[in-house]
């Protein structure tokens, strides 16, 4: 399985539309080489370098097979786009861009495609980014990662 952005390249600088200095939009994310097993996808974003420890950016989930990623900004009209969102550490639904303190140097922000064989994650209302993830390694078929790099 494979993950990429037309906005940045795995290791790169996430350009600062994506992040809270700019219009904290979800970037654009394509992938290829889903297993025909899979039954749904759910997409992560975190960044372990947090002075707090890993912080939950984005946990979209229930996305069907059939999709080739995500456009720029779709996590604003995930109803619409038929999937699902869970709460970032933010505490708000949805994508919460880079944001690392000021002068803390650069983190990285790792966004994970992960196959499920499940079509749809047993989730209560308004699960955390961690609900999502501990739920989706219960159906976990394949995972591809992108890192991007941001600092303030």
């Amino acid at each position: 399985m494979r993950l990429s952005s037309s906005a940045f390249g795995d290791g790169a600088a996430i350009p600062q539309r994506f992040t809270c200095d700019g219009e904290d939009l979800s970037p654009p994310l394509d992938w290829s080489g889903i297993p025909t097993e899979a039954q749904s996808l759910a997409l992560l974003c975190d960044d372990p370098d947090a002075p707090v420890g890993t912080w939950h950016h984005w946990a979209a989930f229930d996305i069907a097979t059939d999709r080739a990623g995500l456009a720029e900004g779709a996590a604003q009209h995930a109803d619409t786009q038929g999937f699902k969102q869970a709460v970032n550490d933010f505490r708000r639904p949805g994508y919460g861009g880079p944001c690392p303190p000021r002068g803390h140097g650069p983190h990285h922000y790792h966004f994970r495609l992960l196959a499920l064989s499940t079509a749809h994650l047993p989730l209560r209302k308004d699960p955390s980014c961690r609900d999502v993830e501990r739920e989706a390694r219960r159906h976990l078929l394949a995972e591809a990662t992108l890192t991007g790099v941001y600092h303030r």
